[in-house]
């Protein structure tokens, strides 16, 4: 195996498409081997944030033992992307050398499970996978079609040319620090009556906790209500409050954010639908490396009888059921308020906003095609979900809805047919 800049010569219609599928899970800005068999097999040095190995492990004798040898090589916290040819296609491959039309060299025919499996052995967790390319070979307009779009379609989603996996190392991050800290951004739009029991209720956490109020610009006493409530609190908690420069709760987080100075992240909405007796399961879930993004789940409990509505919650599942299927990983609930992640990785999905857009006034989507495009592993935090205590819902139903499902639509052309 050997480092290089490229996997494949860009001289076919199938490499060009392979080439930009790569770039696209791999993130810009990180430390990245390409890996390819060579007949002077070269070893890696020194470690790196993603491996990349592509059409490699059907010319391995040991793909276990290949395996082990590139995770010594990737950071706690990297990722590997393996790219292979599909077993299904090995009939069409046989009769293409038979007629002269291809070379084919003896080698393993490996399935999805197959994939999986050797995965799983040498010490991986499998983030994201599928296949890709219905033809591969270009014929003008057919090619397309079939390759962004049909391709992306059960059953043909389970037929294309290659398969390809995400994968993490099963280790204690290297972000997962012994006590890391937390910063609590708390979004407050007319939530005058919550401030004083969130600055009561919410934990402590790690070597310091810091709950942020940002204001919204609202119509009743919110702000002064958290000038009042930071000025008077004597205890440990790290209080601080800003007013928002724009307006919706995606700003207000986004402004949050650049003010903390925790490790970690996490947004508690002020409205205290969510227990916040519960935070702390979400704090120790990332802390221990359960996952790298926490995505509080509002559909598994119980709900209290005023807490949503019924049409809410259909389209709450319809959400979440069309995002399992954009991301390629399965979200219960993608609109609950309360979401955390790593300061850092954080960061990135801020350096890489450009790819998506700056048009959620949520801030829920945008932070969940973030992780999906870093390959972080979200993972779903049940919690109780309670009737409001104070106020009413800053949600409009058909407006909002409308907005949302056309940020679905975006993000299946951004993310899945690509």
């Amino acid at each position: 195996m050997t480092v290089k800049n490229n996997i494949h010569p860009k001289n076919s219609y199938y490499s060009r498409y392979l080439h930009g599928f790569l770039n696209f899970l791999v993130p810009l800005g990180k430390k990245t081997a390409y890996i390819s068999v060579t007949p002077h097999v070269e070893k890696l040095s020194g470690m790196y944030d993603y491996a990349v190995i592509s059409d490699a492990l059907g010319y391995e004798n040991d793909v276990e033992v290949f395996l082990k040898d590139i995770r010594t090589h990737i950071e706690p916290d990297g990722r590997i992307i393996i790219t292979q040819y599909n077993a299904l296609w090995e009939p069409v491959a046989r009769l293409a050398s038979l007629l002269g039309l291809k070379s084919m060299k003896p080698q393993n025919w490996l399935s999805m499970i197959d994939l999986k499996n050797f995965a799983h052995l040498a010490g991986f967790e499998v983030l994201k996978s599928g296949s890709k390319m219905l033809m591969p070979v270009y014929i003008p307009l057919v090619s397309w079609f079939c390759n962004i779009i049909i391709v992306n379609i059960f059953p043909f989603s389970k037929l294309g040319a290659f398969h390809y996996i995400v994968a993490r190392p099963i280790v204690s991050s290297a972000k997962s620090l012994s006590n890391p800290s937390v910063s609590i951004i708390v979004p407050a739009r007319n939530e005058s009556g919550t401030v004083e029991k969130i600055i009561a209720e919410l934990p402590e956490l790690g070597s310091f906790t810091e709950i942020i109020f940002i204001e919204g610009h609202s119509k009743d006493d919110t702000l002064q209500a958290i000038q009042k409530g930071v000025g008077a609190y004597k205890g440990t908690k790290r209080l601080s409050y800003a007013v928002q420069d724009g307006k919706g709760k995606g700003d207000a987080v986004r402004k949050g954010f650049a003010m903390a100075t925790g490790d970690i992240l996490m947004i508690y909405d002020a409205d205290m639908t969510v227990p916040a007796s519960e935070v702390h399961k979400f704090y120790d879930a990332i802390a221990h490396n359960r996952g790298d993004f926490i995505n509080g789940s509002r559909l598994v409990y119980p709900l209290e009888k005023e807490s949503m509505r019924t049409l809410n919650f259909f389209g709450n599942k319809f959400f979440s059921f069309a995002f399992s299927t954009i991301l390629g990983q399965t979200l219960k609930d993608t609109l609950c308020g309360t979401k955390v992640l790593w300061k850092e990785d954080y960061e990135f999905i801020q350096s890489n906003r450009a790819f998506f857009g700056d048009f959620d006034p949520f801030g829920d989507f945008d932070l969940l095609f973030g992780a999906a495009k870093l390959n972080l592993k979200i993972i779903d935090m049940p919690i109780h979900y309670r009737e409001r205590i104070y106020g009413d819902t800053n949600i409009k139903r058909w407006s909002h809805g409308w907005l949302l499902l056309k940020m679905t639509v975006f993000a299946t052309r951004k993310i899945k047919f690509i």
